[in-house]
C-alpha cells in the first residue's frame, strides 16, 4: 500500500499539463493573490499530513516535512516510509521498507508540476470555479474547485482551500478510480536558511540499500 501511495504522489507531482480554456474571474483573483505570496518566497519549510481513501474503502495516512530551495530547484520531502530529494540535477527516491534508492534525472520542463511549484501548480492547465466558504477550526476557508484541461490526467478534480492569509490550507484530489487523496499544510516557514546538505543524497547513510540508477 505504501509503495502504491508513493507511485500516486510521484504521478501527481510530475503530471504534465496543457494550457487552454476559460476560468472563473473571481477564483482567478484569489489564486493570483495566493501566487503573489508564494512567488515571493525563496525557501519554504512545511509540515504536512497526507491521507488516501481507495474506492475499496482502504485507508492510509502519513505525515511529513517538505523543504524547498526554489532558486536552485532543490527539494526534499521526508515521510515515514520514504524520502524524495533533488539537488536540481538528479532526483532520489529512498524507499526505506524496500531498502531501495531510485535515481532519475530532474525534470526541469516548465509545463511539469513539481515540488518547486507545488504551491502554485494551479496557475496553468486548469479550469477553476469559486465555491462557498467552509468553516474549519473557527476559520473561514475560501474554496476553489479545479478541473484539469488535459483529460489524460489520472484525476478528475482538485478541491483547494485557502486561509485568510492567502496560504493553501489543504487540497483534496479526486482520482478517476474513485480514490481520494488529501494534503493538509500544518505549518509554513518561509525565507529561512536551509542547509545545502539537506538537498544532497548521502550514500553512506544507506549502506544496505540497493541503488537503481534510471538516469
Amino acid at each position: 500500500m505504501k509503495k502504491n501511495v508513493l507511485v500516486m504522489i510521484v504521478s501527481f507531482i510530475w503530471t504534465t499539463i496543457t494550457v487552454f480554456g476559460q476560468v472563473d474571474q473571481s477564483a482567478k483573483n484569489i489564486l493570483d493573490q495566493v501566487s503573489k505570496k508564494y512567488d515571493a518566497y525563496k525557501t519554504i519549510q512545511s509540515e504536512f499530513s497526507f491521507s488516501s481513501t481507495q474506492n475499496t474503502g482502504e485507508h492510509y495516512s502519513d505525515k511529513g516535512t517538505l523543504y524547498l530551495n526554489k532558486p536552485k530547484s532543490q527539494y526534499r520531502i521526508h515521510l515515514s516510509s520514504h524520502d524524495l530529494l533533488s539537488d536540481g540535477i538528479s532526483n532520489w527516491s529512498v524507499l526505506h521498507e524496500e531498502k531501495e534508492v531510485q535515481i532519475s534525472p530532474a525534470d526541469q520542463a516548465s509545463t511539469s508540476i513539481g515540488p518547486n511549484n507545488i504551491f502554485t501548480f494551479y496557475k496553468t492547465g486548469y479550469n477553476y470555479v469559486l465555491g462557498k466558504n467552509e468553516p474549519v477550526n473557527g476559520d473561514s476557508l475560501k474554496v476553489i474547485e479545479l478541473t484539469p484541461k488535459d483529460q489524460r490526467t489520472n484525476y478528475t478534480k482538485i478541491k483547494l482551500r485557502i486561509n485568510e492569509n492567502n496560504h493553501i490550507h489543504d487540497l483534496l484530489i479526486f482520482d478517476k478510480s474513485g480514490a481520494q487523496f488529501k494534503y493538509v499544510i500544518k505549518t509554513l516557514y518561509v525565507n529561512n536558511k536551509i542547509p545545502s546538505t539537506k538537498f544532497v543524497f548521502d550514500k553512506s547513510k544507506y549502506p544496505s540499500y540497493e541503488i537503481v540508477d534510471l538516469r
